[in-house]
């Protein structure tokens, strides 16, 4: 049975969590954007399926790349990359990733999730 996630910048709705992997849709809200967060273990492949998302990614914070994603784009991202999506519209993703779904350290949110 799905579940859905309600979260600030928008909803996760969870389709398979199992002992191999994870597979959700996300929709983030324009405007809005996740944690700058890393994982220390979950290797996560995210594909755009609509909207526009900008992407900022890479080795540390001080070192990030910053890439518009459009329908169709994908990225994989390994534990320990630093990473956060912002919605320049109304987006919808699927995330396929390993199933650690409280593996989450965030460096910065908007929302005060920082723990």
């Amino acid at each position: 049975m799905m579940q859905i996630i309600e979260k600030p910048w928008g909803k996760e709705e969870v389709l398979e969590v199992n002992d191999k992997y994870m597979m959700k849709r996300l929709t983030m809200l324009k405007g809005r954007r996740c944690s700058l967060q890393y994982h220390v273990k979950k290797h996560e492949t995210v594909y755009l399926l609509s909207g526009r998302l900008r992407l900022l990614f890479g080795p540390s914070v001080h070192r990030l790349e910053d890439k518009v994603f459009e329908p169709g784009d994908f990225i994989s991202i390994q534990p320990r990359v630093v990473h956060r999506m912002e919605a320049l519209e109304d987006s919808v993703y699927f995330e396929a990733s390993t199933p650690e779904m409280d593996d989450v350290i965030r460096l910065s949110d908007d929302y005060k999730r920082i723990r």
